[in-house]
């Protein structure tokens, strides 16, 4: 029979790999805030270059939830220039600099993969992507669709594969 104390050193273990595991990003969020793609984790948003796109994921015509707090790791104490607030699919880019940034580095921040196995948690089998951009079909790689001002992404895991519907709903950003 195991004792108490030897029982709450493995619990009290069990906790702290688990706080580890999170902190060093091995449920999402790269470790620490690292850089990713060249993009930095700062302490404070930026307003040089501020803009927003919608995505939204769908596995076999069901939604795919995108996280809140996406880009913000959680001992890090900092945020991406890319990065989510709630889970409506808003993607904000908050940066001291303006340049063109992709879908993919989004999902670097992520930490999910985007790839022609996997779109987030999404597992695909070979052919069954299909992007869209403003409602209209993406035909190239996904990872290099533009983040410009509204952009509405939809990325499909089908069949089936429904028409996107417009995404209207900006809260006025």
């Amino acid at each position: 029979m195991i004792s108490i104390s030897v029982r709450r050193a493995v619990t009290t273990a069990a906790f702290l790999i688990s706080a580890l595991a999170l902190a060093s990003g091995a449920f999402g969020d790269p470790p620490g805030g690292a850089t990713v793609d060249g993009i930095r984790c700062e302490q404070m948003e930026s307003g040089v270059f501020h803009i927003h796109q919608h995505l939204a994921i769908y596995d076999h015509g069901k939604p795919v939830p995108i996280p809140d707090n996406v880009g913000r790791p959680l001992f890090a104490q900092c945020l991406y220039w890319l990065h989510t607030h709630t889970t409506d699919g808003i993607i904000h880019i908050e940066s001291p600099v303006t340049r063109t940034y992709r879908l993919g580095e989004f999902f670097d921040i992520w930490g999910e993969p985007l790839n022609a196995t996997h779109v987030g948690p999404v597992k695909l089998s070979k052919g069954q992507l299909r992007a869209y951009v403003g409602g209209r079909r993406y035909n190239g790689d996904p990872r290099k669709i533009e983040l410009t001002l509204h952009a509405d992404i939809v990325l499909e895991a089908g069949p089936p594969y429904p028409k996107p519907t417009p995404f209207t709903d900006w809260h006025g950003q």
